[in-house]
Formats: structure tokens, sequence, C-alpha cells
């Protein structure tokens, strides 16, 4: 389980795990406005990784970031620490 502290989001965490084909999984937002981080996490469940790090870049909600984009950022930050 990889986990992301978030920053600028009233979210403050972000875990998740990515399969070996790539595919990501079990996105849990630790708070967050409810409804919307259960959304991004159902729409992005089993999709490719890089997929979702591209759809969700730059979302903006509040403080130039919002759930989404930190989840892509998640995501950059997950590859970074795999190489």
């Amino acid at each position: 389980m990889f986990k992301f502290k978030t920053s600028g989001t009233c979210s403050k965490s972000i875990s998740f795990e990515v399969d070996q084909n790539n595919k990501i999984h079990n996105i849990k937002f630790e708070g967050g406005c409810r409804g919307n981080t259960q959304g991004v996490a159902l729409l992005a469940e089993g999709r490719d990784i890089d997929e979702v790090a591209e759809i969700l870049s730059e979302v903006q909600c509040r403080n130039n970031t919002s759930c989404p984009d930190q989840l892509s950022k998640a995501i950059r930050e997950y590859k970074s620490s795999i190489k």
C-alpha cells in the first residue's frame, strides 16, 4: 500500500495499491468531501495509473489543487519511488 500526504486540500492523505499490470486499486482518501473522494476513487479503480494521472492532473478546486489533482501527484510520487 502506497500512502501520500496531500497538500492544499481538505483530505489529509491518499493510499492505494498498484498491481503488476499498472492498474490502481483500493484508493482511499483520508478526509475531504466524502462524496467527491469516493466518486474519484470509484472512477479511477482498475484503470491504468498513467491514464489516471494524466486525466486528473491540474483539476483545481482551491489552493490551485484538488483531491483529484493530489491523486495524480500521488501516482507520480509512487512511480518515482519504484525506480
